[in-house]
C-alpha cells in the first residue's frame, strides 16, 4: 500500500499590516454581538491596540 503525502497550499503571504487588519475586523464583528460589560470593553482595548500596532508600524517603516 502506497500512500501519498499532501502538501496544503499556501496562500499568498499577507502583510503585518493586512494581518492587523483582518484581526481588527474579525474583533469589530464579535463587538457588534456583544452587550455592554466587560468582555466587551476587552474587545475595544484589543482594537485600540491593534490601530496602535498599526500606526507605529507605519512611523517604523517610513525610517528605513
Amino acid at each position: 500500500m502506497q500512500r501519498t503525502i499532501q502538501r496544503r497550499k499556501r496562500s499568498e503571504p499577507h502583510t503585518f499590516e493586512q494581518r492587523l487588519e483582518e484581526h481588527r475586523v474579525r474583533l469589530e464583528n464579535r463587538l457588534a454581538q456583544l452587550p455592554r460589560g466587560a468582555e466587551r470593553e476587552q474587545i475595544v482595548a484589543r482594537i485600540d491596540q491593534l490601530k496602535t500596532a498599526v500606526e507605529l508600524n507605519a512611523m517604523l517603516s517610513m525610517r528605513e
